[in-house]
C-alpha cells in the first residue's frame, strides 16, 4: 500500500490548503456594490427631501411665472379689443385728414391771395412805367404846342402848316396827352398857375380864370404842366 504523503502535506501552509477570510470578504464586498448599481439603474436614486429654502425659491418662481403670463393674456385681450373695434380708428383717421385739407385749403388760399397781389402790383407798376415813358416823350412837345396856339392867334396856321398842326394835335392826343384850361374855369390850385389878379368881376362868384396865358396838358390824372393864367376875384371880396 502506498502511505500517504504527510511530508508532502505538511509542507503545504494554511493559504494553499483553503482560500483565506480576506479575499471572500473581498468578493462579497463587490457583490454588495453591484447589487447597489443595478438597483439603481433599475428604480433610480431614492428621492431627496428639499430644504425649505428650495421650497419657497421654488414657489417663488412659479408666482412669478403665473403673473407673466397674466400679463401676456391681458395684453392679448387688449389687442384683441383694438382690433375688434375699428370704428374709434376711422374716426381718428378722419380727424386727421380733416386736419389736414383745412391746413392744405388755407396754404392754398394765401397762396391765392399772394398772387392777386402780386398780379396788382405787376400790373400798376406796368402802367406807371407806361405812364413814365409817355410823360417822357410828350413834355417836351409842350413847348411846342405853346408855339402852334401863339401862331393860331395870329392867324399864321394856314395851308400845309395847318395840315401838319392838325396831326402833331391827333398824335399827342391818341397818346393820352389832354389840354385842359379855358377862359371861365373856376380856380384850381391843383389845375391852374395864377400869374396875376386882374381886379374883380361881379359876373363870377369865386376866384376864375379870365385869360389863358398858356393852356394846361395832362396824361391821365397827372399834370403835365399846369395852365398858367389871369384870375379874376368876385365883387366885394
Amino acid at each position: 500500500m502506498t502511505q500517504p504523503d504527510h511530508e508532502g502535506t505538511a509542507d503545504r501552509g494554511p493559504q494553499d490548503a483553503a482560500p483565506g477570510q480576506g479575499s471572500f470578504g473581498e468578493e462579497a464586498a463587490t457583490m454588495t456594490e453591484n447589487t447597489e448599481v443595478e438597483a439603481g439603474a433599475e428604480g433610480g436614486d431614492p428621492a431627496v427631501e428639499p430644504t425649505p429654502a428650495e421650497q419657497q425659491a421654488t414657489s417663488d418662481s412659479a408666482a412669478e411665472g403665473d403673473a407673466v403670463d397674466g400679463a401676456t393674456g391681458d395684453a392679448a385681450d387688449d389687442g384683441g379689443a383694438l382690433d375688434v373695434d375699428p370704428l374709434h380708428a376711422a374716426h381718428d383717421e378722419v380727424a386727421t385728414l380733416k386736419a389736414e385739407l383745412a391746413e392744405r385749403t388755407l396754404d392754398l388760399q394765401r397762396l391765392q391771395a399772394e398772387f392777386v397781389n402780386y398780379k396788382r402790383r405787376v400790373d400798376r407798376d406796368r402802367d406807371l412805367i407806361k405812364e413814365n415813358a409817355t410823360y417822357a416823350a410828350l413834355a417836351p412837345i409842350v413847348e411846342v404846342l405853346d408855339t402852334i396856339d401863339r401862331a393860331r392867334e395870329h392867324e399864321e396856321v394856314t395851308g400845309g402848316f395847318k395840315s401838319v398842326v392838325d396831326q402833331l394835335e391827333r398824335t399827342v392826343a391818341s397818346a393820352g396827352l389832354t389840354r385842359f384850361g379855358a377862359p371861365g374855369d373856376a380856380f384850381d390850385p391843383t389845375l391852374h398857375e395864377a400869374l396875376s389878379h386882374i381886379g374883380e368881376d361881379p359876373d363870377v362868384e369865386v376866384t376864375t380864370c379870365k385869360v389863358i396865358a398858356k393852356a394846361g396838358y395832362r396824361i391821365g390824372e397827372r399834370v403835365v404842366r399846369a395852365a398858367q393864367v389871369l384870375v379874376v376875384d368876385p365883387a366885394g371880396s
